[in-house]
């Protein structure tokens, strides 16, 4: 593994640590929702945003320009959060760094998992993953920075 994904790898895992909530509310879910909208305007570039608790979907937002394609991504994103417990981008370097891709590594299917960067586990300090923030529509890494920093600045 090249120094550089292994680095990007401790990366994410440590924003995975900090990204953490001592709850999490339907209130919760619209003041993020609302946060991450204003954070990507930056982008000049439209994403859909979900924010989902316990398979409830508590927030989702499909600017101009979307479409279906961007709903799937989330979908497959979050399947992957759900079954892993960890972000879809470390997900994907992890695998990555291992030369594979989930469906040699994981025997699942690439129509079900996404592991491009965008979907963040929701987590709950002293419980665990509870749902997950993702956006679709920018590059991975971009998609999932601006999850993880939009995490941190609401925190």
């Amino acid at each position: 593994m090249s120094d550089s994904l292994k680095d990007l790898i401790n990366i994410i895992l440590l924003q995975e640590e900090k990204c953490q909530f001592t709850k999490f509310t339907s209130i919760d879910a619209l003041n993020l929702g609302l946060l991450l909208i204003d954070n990507v305007k930056p982008f000049k570039k439209s994403v859909v945003i979900d924010i989902t608790l316990n398979g409830h979907q508590l927030f989702h937002y499909a600017m101009n320009g979307t479409s279906k394609d961007n709903d799937e991504w989330v979908r497959r994103k979050n399947n992957t959060v759900n079954r892993f417990g960890r972000s879809s981008y470390y997900v994907g370097r992890y695998i990555a760094s291992q030369g594979k891709n989930i469906e040699e590594k994981y025997f699942v299917s690439e129509k079900e998992y996404a592991t491009h960067g965008g979907a963040f586990p929701l987590k709950i300090k002293d419980v665990g993953v509870v749902g997950t923030i993702t956006v679709s529509g920018l590059a991975q890494e971009d998609d999932h920075n601006l999850v993880a920093n939009t995490i941190q600045e609401y925190l």
